[in-house]
């Protein structure tokens, strides 16, 4: 058996070195978002498979037995095309999804469902701080009016795709006392998250937290069936319970 690790979070990487500490037949696949990712534990496959066809096609000539989704809580298209296409061929297929942040104590949090409703909170002339990465920066079009700090991984080879923006670019981990050293020298008024969840990329909210800073707090994606997966642990059990 072959198991099939769906890649490109910090949790997928955890999972992988698992993985490989167990030595399971696995394959880590990378969208190839990020121009030099880091090695994982696993071999790893960079690219996408195109359509659900395509997935298909990869899941056949590769012989994978088991699909294990650690993606983007907001990779939702992928998760749920993988979902589906496991289904049909009868694959096993379990996705990662680490649970969600929750405003706490001394949080000043507005929820919206997607990227152009964040101009209806903020307003015309705040510096606004997008911490949602470039795939989907040009949803953020109607903020042309403010002014717009977007951070990438990669430094970005085409211009800013509206007026007032600048790329910031830096690869994480970020600390919470980088976060609020960034925040103060920018002068940010207003930080931009996907809900994506997990310790590790929460630095932000805890830096928007401490400078009262408002975050508009982008809600998850409808996510596919199919079992859920909230630790590392959970994770290799269910790898573990395989018909190996």
């Amino acid at each position: 058996m072959t198991l099939l690790l769906l890649a490109g979070t910090g949790d997928a990487r955890a999972i992988a070195v698992a993985l490989a500490a167990e030595q399971i037949a696995a394959v880590a696949s990378l969208s190839g978002a990020t121009r030099h990712p880091a090695a994982l534990a696993v071999p790893t496959r960079i690219g996408g498979f195109g359509d659900a066809e395509g997935f298909r096609d990869y899941l056949l000539e590769a012989g994978i037995s088991a699909v294990l989704d650690a993606t983007h809580p907001f990779a939702d298209r992928m998760s749920r095309r993988s979902c589906a296409v496991a289904g049909q061929l009868g694959l096993p297929y379990a996705q990662f999804l680490r649970p969600e942040w929750q405003p706490g104590s001394g949080d000043t949090w507005v929820m919206i469902e997607a990227e152009h409703d964040a101009a209806d909170h903020i307003p015309r002339g705040a510096t606004v701080f997008l911490a949602t990465g470039r795939q989907t920066l040009e949803n953020f079009g109607n903020l042309a009016d403010r002014r717009v700090f977007c951070r990438v991984i990669d430094p970005p080879k085409r211009p800013f795709p509206f007026p007032g923006g600048t790329y910031r670019v830096g690869r994480p981990p970020f600390s919470v006392e980088d976060e609020v050293a960034l925040f103060r020298e920018l002068g940010v008024d207003w930080l931009v998250v996907k809900n994506a969840g997990g310790v590790a990329s929460r630095s932000k909210l805890d830096a928007a937290r401490q400078l009262e800073i408002p975050v508009a707090m982008i809600r998850r994606p409808v996510q596919p069936g199919g079992s859920k997966l909230e630790t590392v642990e959970q994770a290799m059990a269910w790898v573990r319970e395989l018909p190996w």
